[in-house]
């Protein structure tokens, strides 16, 4: 497996917070020379807008729509060469783009400490980053004009994500789509974080992407995350849980999101993603 790793910097509150610098940060950790990857280069994916749509409730819209777009066709040129794309964020509103590229049919593990389900309307933030899954699924604002889902809500698996904690989080849980089976950390901690690996890579036989929000880590792990949950996942768990998934066959590709590389000033969160990154990914 050949990857090719691309920076798409994007932080969806338009106010150029540390993930916005996690991808740089990934890079002077080693995780080229540790995958033994193909520098993609850096997509044009940074917002800067933080003023809240109207019409969508999103915070730069537009400019959301633009740098989506501009993934898209970095992961489909990245694809057509017969290479696995490694997408680094900024936030999880890289998928948007990403989806944008991928054929119909295309699956999601979706490991995150939080579902991503808002609205436009429902977030208290208006932050791309609280409603991409809904996005993705056709459960929030029609960015892209679509005919349909840009992934169909059975073929998702929301991992790792905690039990809500207050009443928006309660209304954000109650909104995900019932055909999504979902793994909370504490169920997957209970069942085996590798054991859970080995079940989802062994479901079905069509491609699968593979996201990894880092705030599916526990904060006390990795505190460089923006909105950290507590009794999330250790570095063990992670490990024993994506690799199974990355050696399944289905893998065409992977994104890396939310390292708040402000809360990491002496790199050694970062560091220590990378040698978890490599382990995993590397054949």
């Amino acid at each position: 497996m050949r990857w090719t790793v691309l920076d798409a910097a994007l932080d969806s509150s338009g106010r150029s917070r540390g993930e916005e610098r996690g991808p740089g940060a990934l890079r002077a950790a080693g995780l080229l020379a540790a995958l033994d990857a193909d520098d993609g280069g850096a997509v044009d994916a940074r917002i800067d807008d933080a003023t809240r749509d109207p019409a969508t409730g999103l915070i730069g819209a537009e400019q959301v729509r633009r740098a989506s777009r501009a993934i898209a066709a970095q992961v489909a040129a990245v694809r057509a060469a017969g290479r696995h794309p490694l997408v680094l964020g900024g936030d999880c509103t890289i998928l948007l783009g990403v989806f944008l590229a991928l054929p119909p049919g295309s699956g999601l593990w979706f490991l995150d400490g939080h579902p991503d389900f808002q609205d436009g309307f429902g977030s208290a933030t208006g932050e791309g980053a609280d409603m991409e899954l809904s996005i993705l699924t056709g459960h929030g604002p029609d960015l892209f004009d679509t005919a349909a889902p840009l992934v169909a809500a059975e073929l998702v698996r929301l991992v790792g994500h905690r039990p809500p904690g207050d009443e928006e989080a309660r209304r954000e849980a109650d909104r995900v789509d019932p055909r999504i089976p979902q793994l909370p950390a504490a169920e997957l901690r209970r069942r085996g974080a590798g054991a859970v690996g080995r079940e989802l890579a062994a479901e079905g036989a069509g491609p699968a992407w593979l996201h990894l929000d880092v705030d599916v880590l526990d904060p006390r792990v990795l505190p460089a995350v923006t909105y950290p949950e507590p009794d999330g996942l250790d570095w063990a768990d992670l490990l024993t849980l994506i690799t199974p998934l990355v050696r399944s066959g289905r893998l065409v590709g992977m994104s890396v999101a939310d390292l708040d590389a402000d809360g990491d000033p002496d790199g050694r969160h970062a560091r220590r993603l990378v040698e978890v990154l490599a382990a995993a990914l590397n054949p």
